[in-house]
């Protein structure tokens, strides 16, 4: 059975071993032991099986866990077979590269439209994803709502879309946007995606790195 509070930290591990497991079956492994799986991944056994507990019981003494049923139960606890939707709120650079680029299907989430205001995309296809006037986002989320709506409209208009979309009755919001985001609505989950975070990080690092720390 699942425990009544997971933390962020294992939430945040799952998609990674999701990852490797994947790879793992594609590579035609079938079983990996919780040590093999743990030093693959560059963390303890330990570590491994207590995630896992998190969500239940899983793989068998001696045995190790058989690499796709393992997979399928993560893909499940993640929610890749609830099939979300996801729109796109800025066609722009960005949300063309991430529409032409990122595979939402392996992600669990079917990508139905994007929005924008720019007269030369507005009307065409990206992909097979028709790109449809902002002013229009209401009335076509009433016809077919969307889970998760990803946001890569300039800052200036972050805000302001967000409260659109989560009163239209998106429930989460991958923001790309930079901005800070003050969401009114219940329920709504936000995920902040900051690219200068990594680098910034990396910078420490190799700067830390070169001074001989």
């Amino acid at each position: 059975m699942k425990k009544d509070h997971v933390s962020n930290a294992v939430i945040r591990r799952l998609p990674r071993y999701f990852r490797h497991l994947n790879d793992l079956h594609d590579a035609g492994v079938v079983r990996i032991s919780s040590s093999a799986l743990g030093k693959s991944l560059g963390a303890t056994a330990s570590q491994i099986r207590q995630d896992l507990s998190c969500f239940g019981e899983f793989g068998q003494q001696g045995y190790g866990y058989n690499v796709e049923a393992l997979r399928d139960e993560i893909a499940d606890i993640m929610g890749l077979n609830e099939r979300h939707t996801a729109i796109v709120l800025g066609a722009g650079n960005l949300g063309r590269a991430l529409i032409e680029n990122f595979h939402f299907a392996r992600s669990g989430f079917t990508l139905t439209a994007a929005f924008d205001v720019d007269p030369a995309i507005v009307g065409t296809t990206i992909g097979s994803v028709p790109v449809h006037h902002a002013d229009t986002l209401e009335e076509l989320l009433s016809r077919g709502p969307a889970d998760v709506a990803v946001l890569t409209v300039p800052q200036r208009a972050a805000q302001v879309t967000a409260d659109r979309v989560t009163k239209a009755g998106v429930r989460g919001i991958w923001n790309f946007t930079n901005i800070e985001l003050t969401i009114t609505e219940p329920g709504v989950i936000v995920e902040d995606v900051h690219f200068a975070d990594s680098l910034l990080a990396l910078s420490y690092m190799i700067s830390d790195r070169d001074k001989g720390n």
